[in-house]
C-alpha cells in the first residue's frame, strides 16, 4: 500500500541500535515515516519520497573517520524541518561548518541532566518545568563549535552544545536519544517537532484500514488468496483484511501439527470459520509432525523438521485450491527494516517457517503484505479497529515450533498434553490475578526430568516443570516478571493438584541476556 496519501516523515539510518524506537514515537503521534539507511537515501530518492521533516538517527561511527556515513549533501537544501540526534546532530554540524572531536572527560554514557540557556525554542515547549531535564547520552565524541546560524539552548557537564537549533532554517540538533524510555520529556520534544513541521497527525489505523483494503483489491483483482493461518496475532489480522477486502476469493489454511496451546485449534478455526465466516481449511497433521518428530532431542533439529513439513504441508493443500495467484503473509515493518542491513547486506532469516519462505518460489505465487508497514501495536490495534476480540489480538507471542520447544529433549504426546494442562492453569491464574496485559510472554515449559515427591502419603516420580514469564517492548531483551512467592506458591499448588504427571514446579528467574525468552 503506498502511504502517499500522507504527509512523510523521513528517518536517515546512521546504524543507531535504538533507530527503531524513534520511528514507533512518530507513529504514535500519527505521523508516517519510514527508516531508510544512509547508503540508500541520495538526490533522486529524496526526490521520490518529497518528505515534510527529515530526521538523522545516531550512530556508532565518528563524521570525521575516513568513509563515515553522511547523507546527501541535498538534503539541507529541502527547505523542510530537520532533527539531529547524537550522531546525527555531529552530522549537521560537520555538513553544515561547526566541528566535531574527540577529547577526554567529554564522553557521556547513561543518564544525564540538561539545562536550558534561558532562550526560548518552540521545539522545548513542556521542557524545563524545573532547572534541568534528564536524558539519555551515549557518545564518545562531542561537538566542539557549532555551525554558522546555530544557537546553543541547552547544555550539560560533557555536552555544551547539548540542544542546538538554526531557527530560520528550521534545523533542531540534540546529542542525547530523546526516543529512549530513559529521556522521560523525550515524546514531548518529538510532538513538538512534528507539530512545528505541520504535519496533521492522519495516519490512523481507520485510515490505514480504508487505504489497505483499496490496494488488496486493486492487486488482486478478481484472483484467488491463500493465508498460512497460525492463530497469531500477525496472520489473523492480515487474514481478517484481505478477507474484508476480496472476500471468498481469500482460503485460509491452519495447520494443526499437535504442539499447540490447550483448545487452540478448536478456537482458532471457530472464531474465523464460524464468526467471521472464512474459508479455513483445517489441516490435521497431528501424526505426521508427531511421527517425524519421535525420538528426536536436539532443538534445532526440531525446528528444521518442523519447518520442513509446515512448507510441505501448506504446499499440498494450497496445490488444491484451483487458481490461486497469490500468498498472503504477515510481514511486519521490523521484518522490512531487518531485512537490509545499515551495511546494506540482507539480515538472517530467523523464522522461515512461520513466514512460509521458500513458497513464492517454488509455487510461482505473487505475495500479498498488508502489514509490511506497521509495527506490532499497530497490528494490534488494527486488529481491534476490524473487530476481532480483544482477547485474541493481545495474546501473548507464541513461536512458530510451538510446544517443541517448551518440551526439552525428546517429545512425546504424553509430555504435550502434560504441558498444555499446566500451561493453561498457569495462564489462567495470571488471567485471575490481572497480570496478563503487564507481561510480554508466560508459558510453561516441561523438564526432560523425573522427580521423587511425596502425595497422600505415597511416593510419586513425576516430571518437574517451569514457570517462565517476562516483561519486554520488543522482545529483544526482556526481564523476568516479579511475581509475589504468594502468587507462584498459589501457582505451583494448582499445577500439582490438578495436573497428573508433574509434581515439581519451580520459576525461571533469568533475563535476557543471557537467557532467552523461550527454553530452546
Amino acid at each position: 500500500m503506498s502511504p502517499a496519501a500522507h504527509d512523510r516523515l523521513l528517518i536517515i539510518d546512521f546504524g543507531s541500535q535504538v533507530t527503531q524506537l524513534i520511528a514507533r514515537r512518530l507513529r504514535e503521534l500519527n505521523v508516517f515515516c519510514e527508516i531508510h539507511p544512509f547508503n540508500r537515501v541520495d538526490d533522486a530518492f529524496l526526490r521520490e519520497f518529497d518528505p515534510r521533516a527529515v530526521i538523522l538517527s545516531g550512530g556508532p561511527s565518528s563524521v570525521f573517520a575516513e568513509g563515515a556515513p553522511m547523507p546527501p549533501a541535498s538534503v539541507f537544501d529541502l527547505g523542510v524541518p530537520i532533527l539531529g540526534i547524537c550522531y546525527g546532530q555531529q552530522v549537521m554540524m560537520h555538513c553544515l561548518g561547526g566541528h566535531v572531536e574527540r577529547g577526554h572527560g567529554t564522553a557521556e554514557f547513561g543518564r544525564a541532566f540538561v539545562t536550558p540557556t534561558g532562550q526560548s525554542l518552540d521545539l522545548l515547549e513542556g521542557w524545563f518545568a524545573t532547572d534541568r531535564e534528564q536524558v539519555w547520552m551515549s557518545h564518545g565524541d562531542h561537538v566542539s563549535k557549532i555551525a554558522p546560524g546555530f544557537e546553543v539552548f541547552g547544555t550539560s557537564p560533557h555536552a555544551p552544545f547539548a540542544i542546538t537549533a538554526d531557527v530560520n532554517r528550521h534545523f533542531y540538533a540534540v546529542q542525547f536519544h530523546p526516543e529512549v524510555h530513559h529521556t522521560p520529556n523525550g515524546a514531548r520534544l518529538y510532538e513538538n517537532f512534528v507539530r512545528l513541521a505541520g504535519f496533521k497527525g492522519d495516519w490512523t489505523m481507520r485510515a490505514y484500514r480504508e487505504e489497505a483494503v483499496a490496494a488488496i483489491r486493486e492487486q488482486i483483482g478478481d484472483k484467488k488468496v491463500i493465508c498460512a493461518l497460525s492463530g497469531g496475532v500477525d496472520s489473523s489480522v492480515a487474514a481478517a483484511l484481505i478477507h474484508e477486502a476480496v472476500g471468498d476469493q481469500l482460503t485460509c489454511v491452519f495447520v494443526d501439527h499437535g504442539l499447540l496451546r490447550k483448545n487452540e485449534a478448536e478456537e482458532v478455526v471457530g472464531m474465523f470459520r464460524d464468526h467471521m465466516n472464512l474459508h479455513v481449511i483445517h489441516a490435521d497433521e497431528v501424526d505426521l509432525f508427531l511421527g517425524e518428530l519421535d525420538g528426536v532431542s536436539d532443538p534445532e533439529t526440531k525446528r528444521k523438521i518442523i519447518g520442513r513439513l509446515f512448507i510441505d504441508v501448506f504446499q499440498k493443500y494450497a496445490n488444491e485450491i484451483e487458481g490461486a495467484e497469490f500468498l498472503a503473509q504477515g510481514t511486519l515493518y521490523p521484518d522490512v527494516i531487518e531485512s537490509v542491513s545499515f551495511s546494506g547486506g540482507p539480515s538472517v532469516t530467523i523464522k522461515s517457517h512461520h513466514n512460509v519462505g521458500g513458497l513464492p518460489e517454488k509455487m510461482g505465487l505473487k505475495l500479498v503484505e498488508p502489514l509490511r508497514e506497521l509495527f506490532k501495536d499497530e497490528v494490534r490495534a488494527l486488529g481491534a479497529e476490524l473487530g476481532l476480540p480483544a482477547h485474541f489480538i493481545g495474546r501473548h507471542p507464541f513461536p512458530g515450533p510451538g510446544l517443541a520447544i517448551r518440551c526439552p529433549g525428546e517429545i512425546t504426546r504424553q509430555k504435550l498434553d502434560i504441558l498444555r494442562e499446566a500451561d493453561a492453569v498457569y495462564i489462567d491464574q495470571i488471567r485471575k490475578h490481572g497480570l496478563y496485559d503487564e507481561i510480554w510472554q508466560a508459558f510453561v515449559a516441561i523438564l526432560p526430568v523425573r522427580t521423587v515427591g511425596v502425595m497422600g502419603d505415597g511416593r510419586t516420580y513425576d516430571f518437574a516443570c517451569a514457570l517462565r514469564a517476562v516483561t519486554s517492548v520488543d522482545g529483544m531483551t526482556a526481564d523476568y516478571y516479579p511475581f509475589s512467592h504468594e502468587f507462584l506458591g498459589d501457582t505451583a499448588t494448582r499445577i500439582i493438584n490438578e495436573v497428573p504427571g508433574i509434581n515439581r514446579v519451580t520459576y525461571d528467574i533469568t533475563s535476557k541476556p543471557p537467557g532467552t525468552i523461550e527454553w530452546e
